[in-house]
């Protein structure tokens, strides 16, 4: 199925301005499992969304969704890093915006590596409870509880939503590009103007949806309570949207549960509005 269920006339690739790349991919995720599955559950979804975005009076996909196969995993985490650079990095050269659509977090290194290959100068914004700044975890750089760690090898970044890391990853972090979930339940998006204003200009989007407080996104591997709600991370996504050009993103941890499809739409909306926020800066 492709996003949206949208007709050929606003699918195909070559009139496409975003593609859309599934990467069902859930091999060092460390409790609940099920990602892989993620991808298909919103795009499935998808095809129920109102086209009109009220807050833009936008109709986004009249540029363009191309949806693109899935991108065959392998199961190394470091020989998927490279697959899913191989797989996008044609598409951000070919000047469209890539969605990667995860799967586990860890196949955000790829999507990151494509990307920068593009557009030099690059930072990224993560949305997520956990920092993932982890050195190594299970024995593998490349598990999802280390890909900012591998992030902030490649490009700066600047991290909000977190309320869950190890005391080594405290010790090790740059705060200040750190905005804490307990603060913006404290101090609203306000909280987070100092971090966001070191984004450069050219910033990657990472949402791991479990960012999202439990009680409107259930559906993830690793929930945390205290997260952040509809309004706050879509408010902050305009923000950059309107501040910084925003080349890439990718949606990952959906782990969907068949008996509430609720968080697949939440999921699928999100994409949605992203782009619709983002595309009627032009």
């Amino acid at each position: 199925m492709n996003f949206g269920d949208l007709p050929e006339k606003y699918s195909n690739y070559r009139q496409a301005r975003t593609v859309i790349l599934p990467i069902p991919y859930d091999n060092t995720s460390t409790w609940l499992k099920g990602a892989d599955r993620g991808p298909q559950a919103l795009l499935e979804a998808s095809a129920n969304i109102e086209l009109f975005d009220i807050e833009t009076g936008t109709e986004v996909f009249r540029t363009g969704i191309c949806t693109l196969p899935p991108v065959v995993c392998p199961d190394d985490p470091g020989q998927m890093a490279e697959e899913v650079r191989a797989q996008a990095e044609p598409h951000f050269e070919a000047g469209k915006f890539v969605v990667g659509l995860g799967g586990e977090h860890s196949v955000t290194v790829g999507l990151v590596r494509a990307a920068l290959n593009r557009h030099p100068g690059l930072s990224v914004l993560q949305f997520d409870a956990h920092s993932d700044l982890r050195k190594e975890y299970e024995g593998s750089p490349y598990n999802h509880a280390c890909v900012m760690a591998r992030v902030n090898e490649m490009c700066p970044s600047v991290q909000v939503g977190i309320r869950s890391m190890d005391k080594a990853e405290w010790d090790n972090a740059d705060r200040d590009r750190i905005v804490f979930a307990h603060d913006l339940h404290k101090l609203g998006m306000n909280a987070a103007g100092d971090a966001l204003d070191l984004l450069t200009d050219k910033v990657y989007l990472t949402i791991d949806l479990d960012v999202l407080d439990p009680a409107f996104m259930p559906s993830t591997g690793t929930p945390e309570p205290g997260g952040l709600d509809w309004y706050t991370l879509t408010g902050l996504i305009r923000r950059v949207a309107r501040e910084r050009t925003i080349v890439g993103m990718d949606v990952v941890e959906l782990l969907p549960r068949p008996e509430n499809p609720a968080p697949d739409f939440l999921a699928a909306k999100l994409v949605y509005r992203t782009l619709s926020m983002i595309f009627a800066k032009e």
